[in-house]
């Protein structure tokens, strides 16, 4: 099972897991093990251009989702594995506001995406190296 999460991009990371771990079938009655999720996100702009003499405006910026987690055995509570994962995804920012909020809510998606599929992969690492099954 994976435990809540507070923002919207932790939840779609944790959707994503929820997804990939059940096979499409949520998550089990009584789960093996206990994930423990903490995602944090960074925005930067990558490129600005220089409007007038006094304003520079960015043109494209990078979302960057970092995801911290503790893997545990949920019958003894047990530790497994703790570890990081980080993803980086780049988006373009138009001058129409909307535009550039959508934008980034688009790469935050992506970034959610890619993230939950290292992190799945991370997983099983982990449960093969302590030679647990999934």
């Amino acid at each position: 099972s994976i435990k809540p999460v507070n923002t919207r991009y932790a939840q779609q990371v944790r959707n994503n897991l929820i997804f990939a771990f059940g096979q499409g079938s949520g998550e089990p009655a009584s789960p093996a093990y206990t994930l423990d999720l903490g995602v944090t996100e960074l925005v930067e702009s990558a490129a600005i251009v220089q409007v007038q003499t006094q304003e520079d405006e960015p043109t494209a910026g990078t979302v960057t989702l970092t995801a911290n987690y503790v893997l545990r055995d949920t019958a003894t509570n047990t530790v497994i594995a703790v570890g990081k994962r980080s993803i980086p995804s780049s988006f373009d920012r138009p001058r129409q506001e909307f535009a550039a909020y959508r934008a980034q809510i688009d790469a935050e998606n992506r970034a959610a995406r890619e993230l939950a599929d290292l992190l799945r992969l991370s997983i099983a690492q982990d449960l093969a190296r302590h030679g647990k099954k999934a």
